[in-house]
């Protein structure tokens, strides 16, 4: 019996690195990781990965249809594992278009390959509570209607529909799950967690040794988020794909916190405390006589989602899955990683 192949995208992210851990332990398969070819090299999440036998990369990018059609004809995947994107929602304000090509018309090239050559090969697109945007009703389910509040939800959203058409038109197992907020150690420095944690190591560093340091520049960190450890997410995108029917399903943690929430259980984790003073936009954290913490109103998204909660009953119910790490352990784990890598 051939050994099955699992072809995964944005495999040097926080997604895809934890896919090619879970799929290396929990499967006999080979894996590929799909990277775009760069100036420099970003495998600081896959550097464990590459003697593995069973690990190799390829050059491709979702942006470059030919790149898709050729591995996607070479490999002959069972599994095509979709988690490469423009992912961070500030960023989609100011390249909208590249969100989009990549985001959305990246799924049709990938689709458009799996449709030609590899037919009976299973889809997953990797989509985002950030579809609903301003939302109707919490905690939302499958059922919620889609309601974008930025050019990445959107992106996102339009993917939904396509996946869902090319699912229907060519009966391919397509589908695009609804994840809710998820984060790691290795989730990259521009998401407010990973800045928070690394910011506020640098800041408990600092106050060690006595050195000089600048504030750590917030938005809005009143926005309510549903987070959960990418690392219970991958498992579930696995259960997803190996269901006898293609139907998809919210992953979420059913709690919601806030960014200053977040921020609370670092300060915690740093043993750093302060206190907050004033509101709005001077809300500051102060400890020692110093501001540890401010407000920037530079880092307010043009339209904001204020809260996003989600129903993983379906998932709970149906794939048997249930999230393993608390909130609580997550922001401790993130913290931790960054202190030790100062």
């Amino acid at each position: 019996m051939m050994t099955k192949k699992v072809l995964i995208t944005g495999v040097t992210g926080q997604d895809g690195s934890y896919m090619a851990d879970f799929l290396l332990e929990e499967t006999d398969f080979q894996i590929f990781g799909m990277v775009r070819r760069t100036s420099t090299n970003n495998n600081k999440n896959i550097t464990h990965l590459l003697n593995n036998p069973r690990f190799k990369l390829v050059t491709g990018d979702l942006t470059d249809s030919q790149s898709i059609d050729n591995i996607v004809r070479e490999i002959q995947p069972d599994y095509f594992i979709n988690l490469a994107a423009q992912s961070f929602v500030g960023a989609s304000w100011q390249i909208p278009e590249q969100t989009f090509d990549i985001d959305a018309v990246g799924v049709i090239r990938c689709l458009e390959a799996i449709r030609k050559h590899a037919p009976n090969c299973r889809f997953y697109n990797a989509g985002s509570s950030e579809e609903l945007g301003n939302v109707d009703y919490s905690p939302q389910d499958e059922k919620h209607p889609l309601k974008p509040r930025s050019p990445y939800g959107a992106a996102k959203a339009a993917a939904r529909h396509i996946v869902k058409v090319y699912r229907e038109s060519y009966n391919l197992f397509a589908i695009q799950g609804l994840l809710y907020n998820h984060e790691s150690p290795r989730r990259g420095e521009e998401f407010v967690t990973r800045k928070i944690t690394k910011q506020l190591a640098q800041i408990k560093k600092s106050i060690e040794e006595n050195i000089d340091f600048k504030p750590l520049q917030l938005g809005n960190i009143y926005a309510k988020r549903d987070w959960s450890h990418a690392k219970d997410f991958v498992k579930g995108i696995w259960l997803m794909l190996n269901q006898k029917k293609p139907m998809e399903y919210i992953l979420a943690s059913g709690k919601t916190y806030t960014v200053k929430d977040f921020i609370n259980k670092s300060l915690e984790f740093f043993d750093i405390n302060g206190i907050w003073i004033k509101e709005g936009l001077e809300e500051k954290f102060i400890y020692q006589n110093k501001i540890l913490i401010e407000i920037n109103p530079e880092f307010y998204r043009p339209a904001e989602v204020d809260l996003l909660l989600g129903n993983a009953n379906n998932a709970k119910k149906i794939l048997n899955w249930t999230p393993q790490i608390s909130f609580s352990d997550l922001v401790k784990e993130m913290s931790k990683n960054d202190l030790m890598n100062m």
